[in-house]
């Protein structure tokens, strides 16, 4: 009987230290993880004229017009998330009831009101994985967003809160900052609301990876920039956007000297194909090539520039294949703009939309020449989970296969995975749903929970088919 008591005692003296400790781990604070800087190293939006910058600093400039007109524009983003705390120790151990629903904060960043209706801009990166954004003002006053959209590769996403009459940022023109202009930081670093910094523009047209899937054109500031002012605004002397900051350069993971903001004009643009057509409307000239740099360009025949984007390949039918456009060709300008290297190119192309007309500026044999370029649309989309790009698949090229629908791949974005080997194969069913065309692609991965595996039926020429189940 002693000895009863004795493990019935022990027994419950476990169970109450068990209990303890789960307690303790879930009435700890909640928000364990602020939100990270991207740290490198290791109805349509309303339009509003930006200011000529003839006169960058306005007549006795200082700091403060600027930022007395920019802080109750940024607002508090925090990214939140819920689940159910087991309410006993039954629950802990078997999982079994409803549990006590709570809330954890994932991260917290910074976003720009753009509408006077409640458009808010800020960083994918922010809100990446929430099941619910809240939003607070310089006021205090707090909102539930709504995620509108998500552009990954731009780091740009749009939330909407239910708001009227709301004090909202004006664009400026990102194309026509200069080298040294004054510019003002504004956002949240480690939750400290309304903070602002100032420095100047350091560079533009800026790349930080080679990956050609990302935003490949930046801003570069020294204006001090921190966990928290991700998705934070970048504005000028006259308070005007210019900039989305959304990365710093650092060992430390905190600020070291030099931050990152994507250009305000491809901002605009990605905002408002968000809310007009639901993705982004991408503009392309139909060249692909590389940059001349004064160690390659030697290796280049006929070619004696040093700066400038040498076209390698045009595309069939294009706007740069109708425009006379040709392999050996360097591009040095678009509509003006200085084009050194790709990332000013694929700026610039960024900022545009499909069926607009770009004046390319090329040498070709020594001789500078122009031409007028009719963008078009991508007619490709994006596998996200995978790192695919496809194409509607022709019928000759169905034919070629000897299937009777596909899609067809384009692109290999998934280093994973050999480019030589996927490149131009075709997918006719992904999840064991037949694949038409793009739409049916988009359809099936709708549907399509994250935390799922995702099957892909690949076919060769030859007719062999192989499926993949990327988890």
């Amino acid at each position: 009987m002693k000895k009863f008591l004795s493990y019935l005692g022990i027994a419950i003296l476990g169970g109450m230290v068990s209990l303890g400790a789960f307690q303790l781990f879930y009435d700890a604070p909640q928000q364990a993880e602020i939100e990270k800087v991207n740290v490198l190293d290791q109805a349509k939006v309303v339009r509003t004229n930006s200011s000529p910058y003839e006169n960058l600093v306005p007549d006795n400039f200082n700091f403060t017009l600027a930022a007395k007109s920019t802080v109750d524009k940024v607002v508090h983003v925090k990214n939140v998330t819920t689940f159910s705390k087991p309410r006993t120790l039954r629950e802990y151990f078997y999982g079994q009831g409803s549990g006590e629903t709570q809330k954890a904060i994932r991260g917290t960043g910074s976003g720009v009101i753009i509408t006077p209706d409640g458009y808010i801009v800020t960083n994918n990166h922010v809100i990446e994985g929430a099941n619910e954004v809240e939003i607070t003002l310089n006021n205090n006053e707090t909102y539930t967003a709504e995620i509108v959209g998500r552009v990954p590769e731009n780091d740009v996403a749009l939330l909407k809160i239910d708001a009227q009459d709301l004090d909202y940022i004006s664009f400026g023109d990102s194309n026509q900052i200069k080298l040294g202009e004054w510019v003002l930081a504004v956002g949240n670093p480690f939750n400290l609301t309304s903070t602002v910094t100032a420095g100047i523009i350091s560079a533009k047209g800026r790349s930080l990876s080679e990956s050609r899937d990302m935003l490949q054109s930046f801003i570069q500031t020294d204006a001090a920039v921190n966990p928290g002012n991700s998705g934070g605004a970048l504005v000028n002397a006259k308070g005007e956007l210019i900039g989305i900051n959304t990365a710093i350069s650092s060992r430390t993971g905190s600020y070291i000297g030099y931050s990152f903001a994507i250009p305000s004009n491809n901002v605009r643009k990605i905002v408002e194909d968000l809310i007009e057509f639901g993705d982004v409307q991408k503009a392309i000239l139909g060249v692909r090539g590389t940059d001349i740099t004064p160690e390659n360009y030697n290796k280049f025949e006929n070619i004696s520039e040093t700066q400038g984007f040498y076209i390698g390949e045009v595309e069939k039918g294009s706007g740069a294949d109708k425009a006379g456009l040709t392999t050996g060709d360097v591009i040095i300008e678009l509509n003006d703009i200085k084009i050194r290297k790709f990332s000013d190119l694929s700026g610039y192309l960024g900022s545009k939309n499909p069926g607009d007309i770009v004046t390319v500026t090329y040498i070709r044999d020594g001789e500078i020449k122009t031409s007028d370029v009719t963008l078009e649309k991508v007619n490709f989309f994006r596998i996200r989970e995978v790192g695919l790009d496809v194409i509607d698949a022709t019928d000759e090229d169905l034919e070629e296969f000897g299937l009777e629908y596909g899609v067809k791949i384009s692109n290999v974005i998934n280093q994973n995975l050999k480019e030589e080997l996927f490149t131009g194969i075709l997918i006719d069913e992904v999840n064991d749903e037949p694949v038409k065309n793009i739409e049916d692609l988009k359809k099936i991965l709708s549907k399509h929970d994250s935390e799922d595996p995702l099957s892909i039926k690949f076919n060769a020429p030859s007719g062999q088919s192989k499926t993949y189940v990327f988890r």
